[in-house]
């Protein structure tokens, strides 16, 4: 694994967790919570990119 997909997949995780964080709070902040939802699935395609740019030519 390439340190670049490293790095995005914890900033991942940190997303997610405050994610989960944010959406098991009785008043969880809604722009908040689409806001990390956004951030995540931006992440989650660079995610998706990089480990194609990555994959043997074969595969």
């Amino acid at each position: 694994m390439s340190d670049y997909l490293f790095r995005l997949l914890e900033r991942h995780q940190k997303l997610d967790r405050l994610l989960r964080a944010e959406l098991q709070r009785s008043n969880g902040d809604p722009f908040r919570i689409l806001r990390l939802k956004t951030f995540e699935m931006a992440i989650r395609r660079r995610m998706r990119t990089a480990s194609l740019r990555n994959m043997p030519a074969g595969a």
